[in-house]
């Protein structure tokens, strides 16, 4: 059997207290009824594959319609963690465009 890394939980991050950033949504995720999200994240599947929010992998046997990958817990970033992120972003877009500019 192979050993599982640990799931990352980014309420928690590498430490063992909630981060700062999820605070308020930690204390009001601790008091939620865990059968009334779980019905909620049921019905945002079936909303997805409704709508064809869905995708095929080619090339597979069975290219199945597959969900896009959903999560009714949201990630929280802080400014810091998205100005860094959106510089990233931009970053390849950027570069996504120079090369669509010079392959075209």
């Amino acid at each position: 059997m192979v050993a599982r890394k640990p799931l990352f939980d980014e309420m928690i991050g590498n430490g063992s207290s909630t981060r700062s950033a999820y605070l308020k949504y930690a204390d009001w995720f601790a008091h939620e009824n865990p059968a009334a999200l779980s019905k909620k994240a049921t019905e945002s599947e079936e909303f997805f594959r409704r709508t064809g929010i869905t995708y095929n992998v080619y090339g597979e046997q069975a290219a199945e319609e597959r969900l896009i990958p959903f999560d009714i817990v949201p990630r929280i970033l802080t400014h810091k963690e998205w100005t860094r992120l959106s510089r990233g972003i931009e970053q390849r877009v950027l570069a996504i465009n120079a090369f669509l500019h010079d392959i075209y």
